[in-house]
């Protein structure tokens, strides 16, 4: 059977997903024409951003494992063509980042930003990628649980079913053997009525012939009498 409520489950992750690749278009579009620091942060929220698009296709895949055969079929190219797109998007990042780090290091040659600037960046950059890796984390432990309960409660229906199926084979197994119970009585009670019937046609066979020799002794008696 279909499962709707896993199809729609792996919909709403495909809406987060192209949600977030749009936005980090737009991020790695905005960082050509930047330069320097601005760049920089900006390269790094696209890379938090993919990190958060790999993890929904996590999910995306875990929820195809829970599909029935034809639901999954149906929807793995699509999945397909997410990774596809998040694997240029890295690759696009990544000729970004290279292009930014070789301008950062010709800047730190002609006296570009201080370090102690940098440092401060690096670490609220850490910081926030910290905070949305636990959080991501927090949200991948409550689907898990709700995808545990799901299962639980489908194998507690599935074991009620075939309890269910055992009562009624049993049921009727019990209603076949009264039918033959039956059949067997009607077959013996149909046997011994048509004994009988023998029996008596046998028996007014027998007593008419009685009744017709005695017929027949009388009026042999009367006629001897008569005539003798």
């Amino acid at each position: 059977m279909d499962s709707p409520g896993g199809s729609e489950l792996f919909e709403s992750y495909e809406q987060d997903y192209e949600a977030i690749k749009v936005s980090i278009t737009e991020r790695l579009n905005a960082s050509g024409s930047q330069n320097g620091e601005p760049k920089k942060q900006t390269l790094r929220a696209a890379d938090r951003e993919i990190d958060e698009a790999s993890e929904i296709l996590q999910q995306m895949e875990m929820e195809l494992l829970n599909l029935p055969q034809s639901s999954r079929t149906r929807l793995q190219a699509r999945f397909r063509g997410c990774k596809s797109e998040l694997e240029r998007l890295k690759q696009t990042l990544k000729r970004a980042q290279t292009t930014s780090r070789s301008t950062s290091d010709r800047d730190e040659l002609l006296g570009g930003l201080s370090s102690g600037s940098d440092l401060d960046a690096a670490s609220m950059d850490q910081r926030s990628r910290l905070l949305n890796g636990t959080d991501r984390l927090a949200e991948s432990s409550r689907r898990l649980q709700d995808t545990h309960k799901i299962a639980l409660e489908t194998e507690s229906i599935g074991a009620g079913i075939l309890g269910d199926l055992r009562g009624q084979r049993e049921q009727i197994i019990h209603s076949r053997n009264t039918l033959l119970e039956a059949d067997s009585s009607i077959d013996k009670a149909s046997r011994t009525l048509k004994g009988m019937a023998r029996r008596m046609a046998t028996n007014k066979l027998i007593t008419a012939s009685i009744i017709i020799v005695l017929v027949g002794l009388i009026l042999f008696v009367l006629y001897r009498k008569i005539f003798g």
